[in-house]
């Protein structure tokens, strides 16, 4: 019983670690890092005493070195068309959409710059909305990015 759940968590994690966006870092980083929590937690399920300090240990590289193989062998093209349309519609006027579509996987999204302003520091800053459709799926999603002094754009939210 306890590899049946072991197995499944491994799997939910590396999955879920895939749908991670460049926000966080890029996804081989974040998979890296879901999968030694994982393996570290499902390792310590194992033994006792000092094997399981050792299983911990195994399972917290197997867990990194397999969440940073998923997490590379994402589509790149897919993460490039999204952040050049999210930074195309933070220059253009509020509420022009901005789409992008990869033809190789499918995927496609729109951003709109909905409303701008300036923060604390001067700095202009605008709220965006995104919409992904990956596999038939609508998922949106709301953010705030700020411009910096060389004229590119941070995400501050």
């Amino acid at each position: 019983m306890k590899r049946k759940i072991s197995a499944c968590v491994i799997v939910l994690s590396l999955t879920v670690s895939g749908c991670v966006t460049d926000d966080w870092g890029t996804n081989q980083t974040v998979g890296t890092g879901v999968g030694a929590v994982t393996g570290g937690l499902v390792g310590s399920m194992v033994g006792s005493g000092s094997g399981r300090l050792w299983a911990v240990g195994a399972g917290v590289l197997l867990g990194a070195l397999a969440g940073s193989s998923i997490g590379q062998s994402l589509d790149k093209a897919d993460r490039l068309a999204m952040r050049e349309a999210r930074d195309e519609s933070l220059s253009a006027p509020v509420g022009e959409k901005i789409s992008w579509k990869n033809p190789d996987s499918g995927h496609s999204g729109t951003y709109i710059a909905t409303r701008e302003g300036a923060d604390s520091k001067g700095r202009q800053c605008r709220q965006y909305k995104q919409t992904i459709m990956i596999d038939n799926k609508q998922q949106k999603g709301y953010g705030t990015a700020c411009q910096q002094a060389d004229g590119t754009w941070k995400i501050v939210k």
